[in-house]
């Protein structure tokens, strides 16, 4: 904790229920994305890129997955000494029954004596679900810079969406925040909370104590905490953040964040070496391209095997295409075969998943992209 004091939670409990079938079994941070990572290595890995030593992940819907992957500390260069990554679940106390966690703020408040330890002059919340690479340390410098209690992360949205989110007003001149609306049916301005919140701690830990008792409260930042502190008349700052920022709840939107890694001018650069985005290292063979293949404007990871063709595609590791098949506008989850013949147009393929023998699934002017999650049969 030497670097800047301040220890970083992410919220990795969420159910992801507009993800269907993919979050049956797993918690959304835990979803693949962009050919070999999960959603879970974009907080982890700006924590590691900002200098945060001491990170918590908070976890709680179907979290064994996302447990044990979490838990290996050293895939974010987060397990050196005075440094490491805590899995976080819900648990029984002496003095409670086992709890879970009720809202955002709940799962902080629940984990003050964890925090407490670390004693840390500053606490940053994360989302665990968001794709986006963002430095938290110039985060931090901004807020010092302007003495504040507390700094929300904003983006930018089109006026026309900002009726979705939270939404900060704010003063233009200073970048205080004045008011605090959620989902309001007429915005006054487009700076939407990323989710992303630093607090002094002191401060954070006696409201925390407060909310608890509170039997009224959602125990939630959003809902409850943000507006308590400017009622309190505290001071609360917009940190605005511009690049490149994407909500992954559903399925259309994931597949969406992967399409965007077949823009020339895509703002991730997962391969930008200055800041480098870390995931687990799954030993597989290279990928093989056949003699007979055909691929135009596709981001094939390690592993796959392309027989076909594929266009305007994203494959992750492992993924298979055989001769004959067509793969179009399409996501191939970890593990997914495209057998002899088969057509894939607009379609999100979910991890093992065999497409049969000349199967057809999708199609070109379809409003929504097709998950597929169960096994689709074709010709014997």
């Amino acid at each position: 904790m030497k670097q800047n004091n301040m220890l970083a939670m992410i919220l990795a409990g969420g159910r992801g229920t507009r993800l269907h079938e993919l979050t049956k079994k797993m918690a959304k941070p835990a979803v693949s994305y962009g050919g070999k990572y999960r959603i879970i290595d974009f907080p982890l890995s700006n924590c590691a890129n900002s200098g945060i030593d001491v990170v918590g992940v908070l976890t709680q819907y179907e979290s064994i997955q996302l447990n044990s992957y979490v838990a290996v500390g050293r895939r974010w260069g987060l397990d050196a000494k005075n440094s490491g990554v805590y899995v976080l679940p819900p648990r029984e106390k002496a003095d409670a029954n086992l709890d879970v966690y009720r809202g955002t703020a709940d799962a902080i408040s629940q984990n003050i004596d964890f925090i407490d330890t670390f004693s840390p002059e500053y606490l940053l919340i994360l989302s665990g679900d968001h794709i986006y690479k963002m430095n938290y340390a110039k985060m931090l410098a901004y807020h010092k810079e302007n003495n504040a209690d507390a700094t929300i992360a904003v983006i930018e949205v089109p006026m026309k969406e900002a009726s979705r989110f939270g939404i900060m007003n704010t003063d233009e001149e200073t970048g205080r925040i004045v008011e605090f609306e959620e989902k309001p049916e007429k915005p006054k301005s487009n700076l939407a909370s990323m989710g992303i919140y630093i607090f002094n701690w002191k401060l954070l830990r006696k409201m925390l104590m407060a909310d608890m008792k509170d039997n009224d409260s959602s125990h939630d930042f959003g809902k409850d905490i943000i507006p308590a502190l400017l009622n309190d008349g505290k001071s609360v700052y917009a940190y605005k953040f511009k690049g490149y920022w994407k909500d992954v709840g559903t399925i259309d939107s994931l597949w969406e964040a992967n399409m965007d890694l077949l823009s020339k001018n895509n703002e991730l650069d997962l391969h930008d070496p200055t800041w480098k985005i870390y995931t687990e290292d799954v030993t597989s063979l290279p990928q093989y391209i056949g003699a007979d293949a055909s691929i135009e404007k596709a981001f094939v990871t390690q592993g796959c095997v392309i027989d076909g063709e594929v266009k305007n595609s994203v494959l992750f590791t492992g993924a298979k295409v055989a001769a004959g098949a067509k793969v179009i506008d399409s996501v191939l989850m970890p593990g997914s075969e495209v057998e002899e013949g088969a057509v894939v147009q607009r379609a999100l393929v979910a991890d093992d998943i065999k497409i049969g023998k000349n199967a057809v699934v999708g199609s070109a002017d379809s409003e929504h992209i097709e998950l597929v999650a169960k096994r689709v049969k074709g010709e014997e």
